[in-house]
């Protein structure tokens, strides 16, 4: 089948989704910080709205694709589960008596049982095989295998960049194992058969939600915490090379809790609007960065400039319109911190947003954005809004004439 993505707002065609499951029932107060959760979220209602974002996009004829589903399908073919149990089994954390357990504990589960354990993890007192110094010494609250609660934030370990799947490299510890998962997907699953990989796991730190498709050919990559700009520079030096982008600005981000990724302070909603986080919509900069001539220079770094005349630049226009977060300091904040800025662009001018955004949803329509709001109470206990919870594989491209 074809997939293409490039750009955040043409028709968007199909998505990849992860409906929260037993790895979110995972979370206790002695393990939602190390697993970047600031609170507890109720599961069976992460789940109705989590149902409800899907039943939006479908309602608009967004095909969705169910990463739990493509997981279990692929641990039917013995080269991707070899290669999803080795990534479990290679936790130097295991010791050998231990290691040698949970692999006979997982070559005994069909593949639904298997990739269960592979999300909501291993608990201690689920091995009941479990001996020697290891297991003994983990407390009875541990887990053997750790769950993987932020697999609802598809965005992060995948992006598509043209016809190419970049899947990438996470930077935290607590969700590393996530992209074995996705780069299985992409490798092994029929429906992606042939996919060619334009970035994959155990390059320099890249993160999904750090990258925007501004237009075609233009890709702006936040770099701070979680993406680097080692991570920046080779992807830029992978797309031009293949010819997948002419522009990527590099654009550094105040590392806070609430702006981890560039998708946390501005989204586009139409080809030419972005919605933005106005505390940072005049201090944000980015470095423009081109191919080299040709002659030795491998790549082009121009110095930086806003990031918004940096964009216009790029995508040949006069400028982007700016739609505010909120509507003053005090709204904006709280709003950003809600995931006012996280939208998903269903199509041009139509987007996904948590409805609880209420000044920025206002401010949305007012600038002739139609938005389809959907519950998060729940959902956003991670830090993520639609964007975040979403993986574009298949867009149609858009015209900015």
């Amino acid at each position: 089948m074809n997939h293409y993505v490039d750009n955040e707002v043409g028709r968007l065609g199909t998505v990849l989704l992860h409906r929260p499951g037993r790895e979110l029932a995972r979370l206790t107060p002695r393990n939602n910080d190390s697993l970047l959760f600031d609170g507890i979220p109720w599961v069976g209602r992460a789940q109705e709205e989590h149902d409800q974002f899907a039943a939006a996009l479908r309602g608009h004829g967004v095909e969705v694709l169910y990463l739990a589903d493509l997981v279990t399908e692929v641990l039917g073919m013995p080269a991707a589960r070899a290669e999803l149990t080795e990534a479990v089994l290679s936790d130097v954390r295991l010791g050998d008596t231990l290691r040698a357990e949970v692999a006979a504990h997982l070559d005994d589960l069909d593949a639904a049982s298997l990739a269960d354990v592979l999300m909501a993890g291993l608990a201690h007192e689920e091995l009941r095989t479990g001996s020697g110094i290891v297991y003994s010494l983990l407390d009875r609250h541990d887990f053997i295998i750790d769950p993987l609660p932020n697999l609802l934030f598809t965005r992060d370990s995948s992006v598509w960049v043209g016809g190419e799947a970049a899947v990438t490299s996470l930077a935290m510890p607590a969700r590393g194992r996530e992209t074995t998962l996705t780069h299985a997907i992409y490798r092994h699953h029929p429906r992606f058969a042939g996919t060619p990989l334009v970035y994959e796991p155990g390059l320099e730190h890249l993160e999904g939600g750090d990258v925007l498709l501004l237009g075609s050919g233009v890709i702006a990559v936040g770099v701070g915490e979680r993406t680097r700009p080692a991570g920046a520079e080779r992807l830029a030096r992978r797309c031009f090379a293949r010819g997948l982008a002419h522009t990527v600005l590099v654009v550094p981000i105040a590392q806070e809790r609430a702006t981890m990724h560039l998708d946390t302070v501005c989204t586009m909603v139409d080809v030419d609007a972005v919605v933005m986080y106005p505390n940072m919509a005049d201090t944000l900069e980015a470095w423009t960065v081109t191919p080299g001539d040709g002659d030795g220079e491998e790549l082009r770094l121009f110095p930086p400039e806003p990031f918004l005349t940096a964009a216009a630049k790029a995508l040949g226009i006069d400028t982007l319109r700016v739609i505010d977060t909120g509507l003053d300091p005090v709204t904006a904040e709280r709003e950003q911190w809600d995931d006012g800025n996280n939208t998903l662009a269903i199509a041009p001018r139509l987007c996904v947003a948590y409805e609880r955004n209420v000044e920025t949803n206002a401010q949305l329509e007012r600038a002739g954005i139609e938005v389809i709001r959907i519950s998060g109470s729940e959902l956003g206990s991670g830090r993520g809004g639609p964007r975040c919870m979403s993986a574009p594989v298949n867009r149609a491209p858009i015209s900015l004439s």
